[in-house]
């Protein structure tokens, strides 16, 4: 008899077919399982999607008669394409989502039930783009100001960043900071992987040409895809120029020093002053050559920005303070004005109902 039952059970459970019992899906995405079943005395009966490891006791999250509630029932459903077919839709799919489902139709003494695995992943991180956090038209690595690059995927989720030089993982996060105490190489490339656990891209090459290596001075150039091409010659002109003159003007002091105490070995005492005025005079004339690499007042660069653009963002800072500040007091003078009138209003109204 036990026998007879579970082959009836068996043959019972033939009827239903979906067209997979494997479903694989992206977060915030959706499937679509399609099922069909044999027997046309079905085609009215209840067809339901549950939740849960054993039929026994699973839990049903939408049926076709729409009597099941449940925290996913409004992205779930059941659509009946005529004759022996019908179709189970989720949507909005979330990691909590992943389990063993049961795609059922109701019968009287055991209902036709097949399992579904559902298991919902990480979507695939697109290929990452590097840019700047400050613009580099303004040309802030030509005076050794630090760069901020960051690297961002349009797609995926639970990305994970990682910056790389040269097959070297420098660090693990989506920014990378360039700075003259680590610009220490003539030319430098630099990458960043996207990645979870589904894939992983890699990004474009930032390359970083270090043209006067410092600790705090440094001069470098950056290049990377879709920004604009600059040099530093300006500025390695200018600093060629000023360590020339310093040395032309220390290799000539030097030398008149040194022929002075040579010619008068007699009288090293007595031309003390006279070698003081000669230096003195050594330096002034090297004086003018200093100057005329002086910029105007208006000219000179503060933090990588011109002097009177400085100013100017202070002064335009200081008026709106001192015009919010008078927009504070005329309206606090206002709402004291109307709250004066209010209480001599309901003072007289006082009056009058005495």
């Amino acid at each position: 008899m036990r026998m007879l039952c579970l082959f009836l059970l068996f043959h019972e459970s033939l009827p239903l077919r979906c067209d997979t019992n494997q479903i694989t899906a992206h977060f915030a995405g959706e499937f679509i399982l399609s099922c069909t079943y044999g027997a046309d005395s079905y085609r009215f009966s209840k067809k339901y999607w549950c939740r849960g490891e054993s039929r026994d006791n699973c839990e049903i999250i939408l049926d076709s008669e729409g009597r099941a509630k449940s925290t996913i029932t409004h992205r779930s459903r059941i659509v009946d394409a005529g004759g022996t077919k019908f179709f189970v839709k989720v949507t909005n799919l979330q990691f909590s989502d992943t389990g063993a489902y049961w795609v059922g139709i109701d019968k009287v003494y055991a209902d036709i039930m097949t399992s579904v695995k559902v298991t919902v992943t990480d979507v695939p991180v697109s290929k990452p783009r590097l840019w700047p956090l400050s613009p580099l038209e303004s040309r802030l690595t030509c005076w050794g100001q630090p760069v901020m690059v960051r690297c961002g995927s349009d797609w995926g989720t639970s990305i994970r960043y990682t910056w790389y030089y040269e097959q070297n993982m420098l660090r693990r996060s989506s920014d990378l900071k360039l700075y003259c105490g680590r610009l220490k190489r003539d030319n430098v490339d630099y990458y960043s992987i996207a990645s979870n656990d589904v894939s992983s891209q890699r990004s474009e090459t930032l390359s970083v040409k270090v043209l006067i290596p410092s600790d705090s001075d440094c001069i470098y150039v950056i290049k990377m895809q879709g920004q604009p091409v600059y040099d530093c010659a300006d500025r390695m002109t200018t600093t060629t120029i000023s360590t020339t003159t310093i040395s032309t003007t220390t290799i000539s002091t030097t030398t008149i020093s040194s022929t002075i105490l040579t010619t008068t070995p007699s009288l090293t005492t007595s031309t003390c002053p006279a070698t003081t005025e000669i230096h003195t005079a050594a330096t002034n004339q090297s004086s003018p050559v200093l100057q005329t690499d002086q910029e105007p007042f208006f000219c000179r660069t503060l933090m990588g920005f011109p002097l009177w653009y400085t100013l100017l963002r202070w002064i335009i800072f200081a008026s709106l303070l001192i015009f919010l500040c008078t927009f504070l007091i005329c309206m606090n003078s206002r709402q004291k004005k109307r709250a004066r009138r209010r209480r001599k209003r309901q003072a007289r109204f006082r009056h009058l109902a005495r």
